[in-house]
C-alpha cells in the first residue's frame, strides 16, 4: 500500500513507520487514517514481529496536532477529530506486537500521546517532550490524561499538563516517561537493537503478556491476577514453551516460532 504521509519499510521482522511532513511532522486527518491503515496491515502481516515509530528529519518526532487543520473546525468536525485519533492511538495500543517509539526530536502534543501509546520509549538526547494544550486554552485530547498518569504517576503527570512545559529527554528519562536517552546519531541503531532483542523472544508469550499487562491496569488486582493466571497456562500450553525448556535444559538458543 502506498502512503502520502509516512513511510513503511519492512526488514528482517521489524517494521519502521516514519511520519512523512517534515520538518515538524504535525499531525492531521491524514496522518491518522494512514497509520490506521498501516497499523492494521502491520498487524496481521506474519514477517512483522516489532513495529518501530519514529519522524522524518532532525527536527521532530512530531510537533503535535496540525493546528492549520485544527484551527478552522467547528466544536462538532473537532470531535471527529479526536475520535479519529483516538482511534489510531487505540489500534497502536492494542497491537499484538511490541511497539517502539523513536522520539528524534520535538515531541509535542498529539505527538507526545503518539509516543505514549507505544510500548516503549527511546529518545535522542536533542529530543523536547511537551504536552502544551494548557497553553492554547485546551487540553491533551489523544488520550494523555489517561495514559501518562498510568506511566509516570499522577503527580508528575499532572506536572506536565498543567505546565506545558517542555522538558529534556534527560528529564523524561528521570520521569520514567521514555525508557532510554542516546546520541541523535544513534537512535535508529538503539531502537533496532531492542526491536532484534524482543525478535529473538517468544512471540506468543510476547503478546500474551501484553495483554495481561493492559488488562491488569484497568481491572481490579484480583482479577488481574487470575487473568494472568490463565493466560500463564495458555502460554505454557505452546510448543514455544517446549521449545524454551527444551533450549535451556540443553544449554542452547531457543528458536522461537510462535506456535
Amino acid at each position: 500500500m502506498s502512503y502520502s504521509t509516512i513511510i513503511v519499510r519492512k526488514e528482517d521482522g521489524i517494521a519502521t513507520i516514519t511520519l512523512n511532513r517534515p520538518p515538524f511532522n504535525p499531525l492531521n486527518t491524514q496522518v491518522f487514517k494512514e497509520l490506521g491503515l498501516a497499523v492494521t496491515e502491520l498487524e496481521v502481516d506474519p514477517d512483522v514481529r516489532v513495529v518501530v515509530i519514529t519522524g522524518a528529519g532532525e527536527k521532530a518526532f512530531a510537533a503535535g496536532a496540525d493546528i492549520n487543520e485544527m484551527k478552522n473546525l467547528t466544536p462538532l468536525e473537532m470531535y471527529h477529530f479526536c475520535r479519529n485519533s483516538t482511534h489510531t492511538y487505540t489500534l497502536i495500543e492494542n497491537m499484538s506486537k511490541p511497539t517502539i517509539a523513536a522520539l528524534n526530536g520535538l515531541t509535542l502534543g498529539g505527538g507526545c500521546e503518539l509516543a505514549l501509546t507505544c510500548d516503549l520509549r527511546v529518545a535522542a538526547q536533542t529530543a523536547r517532550i511537551a504536552l502544551p494544550e494548557i497553553n492554547l486554552g485546551i487540553i491533551p485530547g489523544g488520550g494523555a490524561p489517561q495514559r501518562l498518569p498510568r506511566l509516570i504517576g499522577t503527580g508528575r503527570a499532572k506536572e506536565l499538563m498543567f505546565l506545558g512545559e517542555l522538558i529534556d529527554a534527560g528529564q523524561a528519562e528521570k520521569y520514567g516517561l521514555v525508557n532510554k536517552v542516546v546520541p541523535a546519531t544513534k537512535l535508529m541503531q538503539e531502537a533496532i537493537e531492542l526491536a532484534g532483542k524482543m525478535i529473538r523472544k517468544p512471540p506468543l508469550a510476547l503478546a500474551l503478556l501484553k495483554e495481561v499487562i493492559h488488562t491488569g491496569l484497568n481491572t481490579d488486582l484480583a482479577s488481574a491476577i487470575e487473568y494472568g493466571v490463565k493466560s500463564f497456562v495458555v502460554v505454557f500450553s505452546s510448543e514455544d514453551r517446549v521449545e524454551g525448556f527444551n533450549a535451556f535444559t540443553e544449554k542452547r538458543q531457543p528458536n522461537f516460532l510462535g506456535k
